[in-house]
């Protein structure tokens, strides 16, 4: 079989998206560059440019959290800002002083750790946490030295391709070299697959639907990919009720439930159960009678599958749909029911402010029923409990099959760790319970490789100094003084558009100032090209 970036574009190709393959070819032959270049860059200036990104990013937080409700048409514009700030300026705060660019040394173990960039990462991201997606992954290869193309969904596109290119522009003026960071503006399958099967994509990063984490997976390159969730929040008898509702409420109805890591199944144990369901009606929560629940069950779930019609939106909004008349200040839907089953639709993902109920005799009780939502959907992913007994909640966590369990906190921002020590991360690694590659929240380590130069381990031979040796260093020449990439004059951008720092006129390669339509004759020489190599083929056969 041919190299994946050798292939021919096919018929069905050129006819879909006539400059799909070529453009991704060129944007990664681009990217590939600028790579080797940013490889060689030391911690000062790799620290700058962090910096430059996500000042940028979050100066803008606002306005993109309004764009992405608008083009998207769910979500909570306030909640998407500050998911933005917390995936920009709040993801260079928390890593400052994190180094992933300076050799480590081990004098007891005679080994010296020189840390290397995974290189081109390709970032496929979703539409429910588009912009924040962006900004995180961007930052976190730009901190490992590592170039990123970004891959938007089609229907966040064109807030998702600002903000990438907000963030390179940044990143150049600090002195990054040109192509650092790219963006599909027009997504198309033939464009996303010559990206995910080319060689010189080096790690894939998926955070979307099942389908986008399998063809990842199945694309002949490294990938980091992601589960479902289905996350089972149990609350014990010994829980601050209080407390626990407030936090559920406002963990269920953050950015109308759009995180993966939303509350989807509350547990709570009979004992417990009438002051909570109390205070939850306090919190916002509107419980929802028999004939209701079932009514707002077969909206969300026609035909046994969740329509995305509902993805994103309130409840107030949601309950209207289903002819429902509650208070205005409703911000989440409680939809009781007896058995966790695979045939009860409320027991499985909703990516909206309807949280399932189920009410158990104890806490044992209550723990078998989180295994089973996990068992339905969500293994790997996350899980919740509001308790404060030790006992029950080292029992729940040992358990349950998942790899972060948030106590006494909002699962949303628990696991996503905004509101607890966690990591903070737009992308939930589920481990080998959920069929992913990692089992953490994603974190810049898992987009360094190190390279360990390993002493001989007879105490008689001498370990040699390496204090202060630095293979990498600064750009030669003062800041902005990067060259663009070298591109034919048959290329160049004529679109009007900010130019990299030390760029002459027309000659650098950002994808937004390319127009990717060849002409007639470039056209029909492509064809000719194709038809060739694909009867060659034939003839071979």
């Amino acid at each position: 079989m041919t190299e994946a970036h050798a292939q021919p574009i096919s018929v069905s190709e050129l006819l879909t998206d006539p400059a799909g393959v070529p453009r991704a070819r060129a944007m990664l032959q681009r990217a590939e560059w600028a790579a080797r270049s940013f490889a060689r860059y030391d911690k000062n200036s790799v620290d700058a440019i962090v910096r430059a990104a996500a000042a940028a990013g979050a100066a803008k937080a606002r306005e993109y959290a309004e764009w992405a409700v608008r083009e998207t048409g769910f979500g909570v514009v306030e909640h998407k800002a500050i998911k933005n700030v917390a995936c920009s300026s709040g993801i260079a705060d928390y890593y400052v002083g994190h180094d992933y660019v300076t050799p480590r040394l081990d004098p007891q173990a005679k080994i010296v750790e020189i840390p290397r960039p995974a290189g081109v990462v390709l970032a496929l991201t979703p539409s429910t946490n588009p912009v924040a997606t962006v900004f995180f992954k961007c930052l976190l290869a730009l901190m490992t030295r590592s170039v990123v193309v970004v891959s938007p969904h089609p229907m966040a596109k064109e807030c998702c391709a600002d903000a990438a290119r907000t963030l390179a522009g940044a990143a150049v003026t600090a002195g990054a070299p040109d192509g650092v960071i790219q963006v599909v503006d027009e997504p198309s399958v033939p464009l996303i697959d010559a990206l995910m099967t080319d060689e010189r994509t080096s790690v894939i990063v998926a955070t979307g639907g099942v389908p986008v984490v399998r063809a990842a997976y199945s694309s002949g390159n490294p990938a980091i990919g992601v589960g479902p969730g289905n996350v089972p929040v149990l609350v014990d008898a010994t829980a601050d009720l209080a407390q626990a509702a407030r936090r559920i409420v406002d963990s269920k109805s953050f950015d109308n439930s759009i995180l993966c890591t939303n509350e989807s199944v509350l547990i709570v144990e009979e004992q417990a159960a009438t002051t909570l369901l109390r205070q939850l009606k306090r919190a916002g929560a509107f419980l929802l009678e028999p004939s209701q629940r079932d009514q707002v069950a077969r909206m969300l779930f026609p035909g046994g599958r969740f329509d995305i019609r509902f993805v994103g939106k309130d409840a107030t909004w949601i309950a209207a749909e289903a002819g429902i008349r509650v208070p205005a200040s409703t911000r989440v839907l409680l939809a009781p029911f007896d058995l966790v089953v695979p045939e009860e639709p409320l027991a499985h993902e909703k990516l909206c402010p309807v949280l399932g109920l189920v009410r158990v005799p104890s806490a044992r009780r209550g723990i078998d029923a989180a295994r089973a939502v996990l068992r339905l959907s969500g293994r790997g992913h996350s899980a919740a409990i509001h308790s404060s007994d030790p006992r029950v909640i080292m029992e729940y966590g040992a358990a349950v099959e998942v790899l972060r369990v948030a106590v006494n906190v909002g699962n949303s921002l628990g696991s996503a760790g905004l509101e607890t020590n966690l990591a903070p991360t737009m992308t939930i690694g589920t481990g080998f319970f959920g069929r992913s590659s990692v089992s953490e929240n994603l974190h810049p380590s898992h987009l360094v490789q190190w390279t360990r130069l390993a002493y001989n381990a007879d105490r008689a031979e001498p370990f040699g100094d390496f204090t202060g040796l630095v293979p990498w260093q600064a750009p030669a020449g003062p800041k902005g003084s990067v060259p663009a990439y070298p591109v034919a004059s048959n290329q160049r951008g004529d679109r009007p558009g900010p130019q990299p720092p030390g760029a002459q006129a027309g000659t650098t390669v950002r994808s937004e100032n390319i127009h990717w339509q060849p002409d007639a004759a470039a056209l029909r020489e492509e064809i000719r090209r194709m038809v060739i190599e694909e009867l060659s083929q034939l003839v071979r056969r």
